[in-house]
């Protein structure tokens, strides 16, 4: 059982000229994410709920040990993202719709890789994919080349590849995003199926409704800070009718409201 706790994070990014004129600024550095705290216990989901541009998937990449936060810090069971990150990434998964595997290789090669590169011995190897590829129906297909799956089978893949060392944290960038329905299902299920199991999981999204089905904590992001914090149920008391929706979009008007004030 691990709890992650996020310490009051930041990440500031030098912006290019070109990236200057995307962004509408003149500005040569952009903060990302300001100030970012909150905790994630084990048998929970706590969602970052955001537009695109609030600083969700930075803070899951500092989280995931992938960049360093400049101020900060993020604390595994003790271990510090700074300065254990070899130790943290036997523990977590991060998993995103970004990833792209070698058309040229098998669902059973890339499966035993990973294991390989993750040190499992052969028996766990095989008791882990036998378990993974059933789940998300991969075994009929574990000598097809992935240039020859569809879509769907190829997110299905990454999904089980990323959590083929039986992970205790599991990050989940949009873990929806460009899913097609029953691959998006799986996922949201397999999700609750390793809540129940006492995994800490965290994951990022824009979709009101997915927040709505995993969600156990939420904290709403805009503009790379933490504008609140809670449980799903306490935080739609902050709204004026209960609801998620309203709740978020009355936060993005007043951040609108500010930034023009």
């Amino acid at each position: 059982m691990y709890e992650l706790v996020v310490k009051d994070i930041k990440k500031t990014f030098t912006l290019s000229k070109k990236q200057q004129k995307i962004e509408k600024t003149d500005q040569k550095r952009k903060v990302a994410v300001d100030k970012l705290s909150f905790t994630a216990h084990p048998g929970e989901i706590y969602g970052l709920l955001g537009p695109n541009g609030a600083g969700k998937t930075t803070a899951l990449r500092c989280i995931s040990t992938l960049i360093k936060p400049d101020e900060g810090d993020i604390n595994i069971n003790g271990l510090s993202v700074k300065h254990d990150s070899l130790e943290i990434r036997k523990h977590i998964a991060f998993l995103t719709s970004e990833l792209k595997l070698d058309d040229f290789f098998t669902p059973n090669y890339l499966f035993r890789y990973f294991s390989n590169l993750h040190g499992l011995d052969e028996a766990t190897m095989h008791e882990r994919k036998a378990k993974l590829f059933n789940r998300f129906g991969i075994e009929k297909f574990q000598e097809v080349k992935v240039g020859d799956l569809s879509t769907g089978m190829k997110q299905k893949l990454s999904i089980a590849i990323a959590l083929v060392h039986d992970p205790a944290i599991i990050i989940f960038d949009e873990p929806t995003n460009g899913l097609d329905i029953l691959t998006a299902r799986s996922v949201i299920n397999y999700l609750l199926e390793m809540k129940t199991e006492g995994k800490t999981i965290i994951i990022s999204t824009h979709i009101l409704d997915v927040v709505e089905k995993l969600c156990d904590k939420v904290g709403i992001i805009i503009d790379g800070t933490l504008q609140v914090d809670g449980t799903l149920s306490s935080i739609k008391t902050n709204s004026k009718d209960g609801t998620l929706e309203t709740l978020f979009f009355d936060l993005m008007e007043e951040k609108v409201g500010e930034d023009h004030a």
